[in-house]
């Protein structure tokens, strides 16, 4: 597929492609990698956030940590980079629990949701830190509040909602 447009975050592919019923279409895909999506829970069964500013919609959002794998780096790695990176902890322990496509229609990420436990401490000489552009607010939170969030509309981003659920 052509590309019509490369960015740091995605690319946009634009194509006519056969469809399986024989019939030609127009589509436009957005490319962007996978994602980890991580459940962090702390030894007393809180739920980790992140509040952070989301200049697509314009506004501060509570997410569970998340992020884009890098090239060639596989899921679970990526899932304990990002837990360092987002929230300053180390998992001891990582759980795979599912794997989804939140927007199929037009972009072919997959967001890749693990449990993360065991949180610990890193080696102060990791060098992990959040990216340049993010300002992470971190807090736990007990789960039955957090999912509250979602019922009261604090909590709006479907991936979090999800993953609040495999908790």
């Amino acid at each position: 597929m052509p590309i019509v447009y490369k960015g740091r975050v995605f690319s946009v592919e634009v194509d006519r492609k056969v469809f399986p019923n024989g019939r030609t279409h127009d589509v436009e895909v957005v490319r962007h990698p996978s994602s980890i999506v991580l459940v962090p829970l702390e030894d007393d069964g809180r739920v980790v956030l992140v509040r952070q500013y989301r200049p697509s919609v314009g506004k501060e959002m509570w997410e569970l940590p998340a992020g884009s794998l890098h090239e060639g780096e596989t899921a679970e790695a990526a899932a304990e980079r990002e837990c360092e990176e987002e929230i300053g902890r180390v998992p001891a322990h990582l759980e795979r629990l599912a794997g989804l496509f939140p927007a199929p229609g037009f972009c072919d990420e997959e967001l890749i949701f693990f449990r993360a436990s065991g949180l610990r401490r890193p080696d102060p000489n990791s060098g992990r830190a959040p990216d340049e552009d993010e300002d992470i607010h971190v807090e736990a939170f007990h789960l039955k509040d957090a999912r509250a969030m979602v019922t009261r509309g604090v909590i709006v981003d479907l991936k979090t909602a999800f993953g609040l659920t495999l908790a």
